[in-house]
């Protein structure tokens, strides 16, 4: 799967609004079918930065996301809300989901 990590630094008048300023391209990347998930969460560090946590099933699925009407689309509506260009990390990685951190294993039962 490709999975990305990308870390967006929104306008501080539009931080508290980003959810819904987002909520179209989210919708319709969840909807796409090679879009394993695609999550957004806020920093509690920073109140104005939101990381987004995407994969999709493979190379041709990431290639259909990018060239989508509805990436285009947010090409053009999104960054006028952000105060710098997004950080990326993308990486493919040999599984389909998530796996269990073995570390902080919860017992069965619990």
């Amino acid at each position: 799967m490709i999975f990305i990590t990308a870390k967006f630094r929104v306008r501080p008048e539009h931080a508290d609004r980003w959810p819904q300023i987002a909520a179209e391209f989210t919708e319709a990347t969840r909807a796409e079918p090679g879009c394993l998930w695609f999550d957004w969460s806020r920093s509690l560090d920073d109140p104005t930065e939101y990381v987004l946590v995407e994969a999709f099933r493979d190379d041709e699925a990431g290639a259909a996301h990018v060239q989508s009407a509805h990436f285009r689309e947010a090409q053009r509506t999104l960054p006028p809300h952000l105060a710098e260009t997004p950080r990326i990390v993308n990486a493919t990685v040999p599984q389909q989901d998530w796996s269990p951190l073995g570390e902080m294993a919860v017992p069965e039962g619990s």
